[in-house]
C-alpha cells in the first residue's frame, strides 16, 4: 500500500468516527474541524492530506514547522497552528508561520506574541490553553487566571481570541476535563465574543470531546500512523 493510499484509508476512518460522534451529539458535522497534527512527519504526507482535502495542520515546534511551511508555501489554503508549548524568545518566528497559537497560556507569552503580531503588521488568531487540572508543567494557564489572560489578549489590539484548547490530564476522565473547558468557553464569550472556538480530544478521544461541545479535534497518531522519534 503505497503512503497515499494508506493516509487515505486512516482519514476516512476518522471521518467516520467524527460524523458518527456529531450524530449521537445531534450536531452538524460541519461544526467541528478537524486539525492534522504532522509534527515529525514529512512534508511530503501534509501534500497528500492537502490532496485529500484537509486544510488544517498543527505542528509543535518552531523549527521543523517554520521550515515546513516555507516548503509548503505552494499549498495556497493551508493554515498552520501552533500547539506546543512556545517560549517567549519562539514569538517572532512563530508570527512568520503560525495562522494560530493554539497554545497562549501565560501574559508574558501574549505580551510577546502581540509585539511579534504588532512588528509584522499582521492580527493573529489564538486560543488560550487551559490547564483544567491547574496541573502547569504540561503546559497551560490555571482556570482561576483564565479572565485575567483573556483580558490581556483583547487588549493587546494585535491577538484575536478565538478560544480555548485543553488536553485531557491523566488523573480526569476525558469526559470531565472536555466538560470543564465547555464551561470556561462559555464564560468567556459574555465577555469575548470571538471567543468561539473548544480545542478538544485527539485521537483517543475525540468522541467524547465532540460530546461536549469541541469545534476542533486535534488527530496525529489515528491520521498518520504511530509517532517517529524524532524529527525528520
Amino acid at each position: 500500500m503505497s503512503r497515499a493510499e494508506e493516509l487515505a484509508e486512516n482519514l476516512a476512518e476518522v471521518e467516520e468516527r467524527i460524523a458518527k460522534a456529531c450524530e449521537s451529539a445531534g450536531r452538524e458535522r460541519s461544526e467541528v474541524m478537524l486539525l492534522a497534527v504532522t509534527k515529525t512527519w514529512p512534508a511530503s504526507d501534509v501534500e497528500i492530506l492537502y490532496e485529500l482535502g484537509l486544510r488544517n495542520f498543527a505542528e509543535n515546534r518552531d523549527q521543523e514547522a517554520s521550515a515546513k511551511a516555507g516548503q509548503l508555501r505552494h499549498l495556497e489554503e493551508a493554515r498552520w497552528h501552533m500547539v506546543g508549548r512556545l517560549q517567549r524568545n519562539k514569538a517572532k518566528s512563530v508570527v512568520e508561520w503560525a495562522d494560530q497559537v493554539d497554545s497562549v497560556d501565560s501574559v508574558r507569552l501574549a505580551e510577546a506574541l502581540a509585539r511579534a503580531a504588532h512588528a509584522k503588521g499582521t492580527k493573529l488568531d489564538v486560543l488560550l490553553q487551559v490547564s483544567i487540572d491547574g496541573d502547569t508543567s504540561r503546559g497551560g494557564c490555571p482556570v482561576a487566571d483564565v479572565a485575567e489572560l483573556a483580558g490581556v489578549i483583547t487588549r493587546s489590539g494585535d491577538l484575536i481570541l478565538r478560544g480555548a484548547m485543553t488536553v485531557a490530564p491523566l488523573t480526569m476522565k476525558p469526559s470531565q476535563a472536555f466538560e470543564a473547558l465547555a464551561s470556561v468557553v462559555s464564560g468567556l464569550r459574555d465577555d469575548h465574543p470571538t471567543a468561539t472556538r473548544v480545542s478538544a480530544g485527539m485521537s483517543a478521544d475525540l468522541e467524547d470531546a465532540i460530546s461536549h461541545g469541541s469545534t476542533c479535534v486535534r488527530v496525529g497518531t489515528a491520521l498518520l500512523g504511530s509517532r517517529r522519534l524524532t524529527s525528520p
